[in-house]
């Protein structure tokens, strides 16, 4: 069975206290993020890494302030979670709205998907349920992400369970994925 993991928008500007916009308590899910990413490099299962690539004027900083501007420090991944990932730059909140995601998403041929970073109730949300879409099982690594409005972010976890997806951690990914 092939499994993808996705690693949504685990940049600077959103994991690192200095970033622009700072998701609070970030930071300590880049080593599980890492742990992660590093198995999937060594195991042979693909990651795939979204990130923001906004341009200096991009219409996103309307709503939210700016961000992820393409090639600053910010818009990089911390150092610790590079693994030989495939990364996916996107300008919109959903990869499944940028150009190019479907038809790698149909490339990767994946049979179930593991689905951590930011923010939970937002990028991470559209992730998870743009996966589910796909009918393959789907699982959100609950010590892998971090929100920004935690009672959005629980509701978000619920309906995905209601949905079918699976709400799994860290440890019980890298031991399913151990021996692979």
């Amino acid at each position: 069975m092939k499994t993808v993991f996705f690693d949504i928008d685990t940049q600077n500007d959103f994991m690192l206290p200095s970033g622009a916009l700072y998701v609070p308590g970030a930071e300590h899910i880049v080593p599980t993020i890492a742990r992660l990413n590093h198995l999937a490099s060594a195991r042979g299962i693909q990651v795939v890494s979204t990130v923001d690539a906004h341009a200096e004027d991009d219409p996103e900083f309307g709503s939210w302030p700016p961000h992820c501007v393409a090639g600053t420090l910010g818009q990089q991944k911390p150092q610790s979670t590079l693994a030989g990932q495939i990364i996916f730059s996107k300008q919109v909140l959903s990869c499944f709205d940028a150009p190019g995601f479907a038809p790698l998403l149909k490339e990767l041929g994946a049979d179930r998907y593991a689905v951590y970073g930011v923010v939970t109730e937002i990028c991470v949300r559209f992730a998870a349920f743009g996966l589910l879409e796909t009918g393959k099982p789907v699982s959100i690594v609950t010590d892998a992400i971090r929100s920004l409005n935690s009672p959005e972010a629980q509701k978000m976890l619920d309906e995905f369970a209601g949905r079918g997806g699976v709400l799994t951690d860290s440890q019980s990914i890298l031991s399913l994925h151990a021996g692979a």
